[in-house]
């Protein structure tokens, strides 16, 4: 069993390694032919590849806590940030998108998806 198990786990990284390695390339194909950061899809055969964004946007402690005082919404404030009361002040318009500005990091990363697609 421990033989076994030690022989799947090395097959496991080199599959991974090899995965990696494919998407890599689907991704720099999608940034030629969609541009960065542009989700975008294509058909080859019976496959699907896919590619699509995420983006996650967060508060940046320090400067927003800071901003946030400096504005008197001290209600907005847990020792950190509270992103949903500061989206429903924004929703609301006690705050304003300026206000934050320099508060706010956006991460952005790329998801490929490969489907066999029914021939029919």
């Amino acid at each position: 069993m421990l033989a076994n198990y030690n022989d799947l786990n090395q097959r496991k990284k080199e599959i991974e390694t090899q995965l990696d390695e494919l998407k890599k390339v689907f991704n720099q194909y999608f940034d030629m032919a969609f541009g960065k950061n542009v989700k975008g899809e294509l058909t080859v055969n019976d496959y699907k590849l896919q590619r699509q964004i995420r983006i996650t946007e967060k508060y940046e402690q320090e400067a927003t806590v800071h901003r946030l005082e400096e504005l008197s919404l001290m209600d907005l404030i847990q020792k950190k940030p509270d992103e949903a009361k500061i989206k429903s002040a924004l929703h609301l318009g006690f705050l304003k998108e300026e206000d934050l500005e320099g508060c706010k990091t956006i991460n952005m990363s790329q998801a490929i998806y490969i489907k066999s697609v029914d021939s029919k």
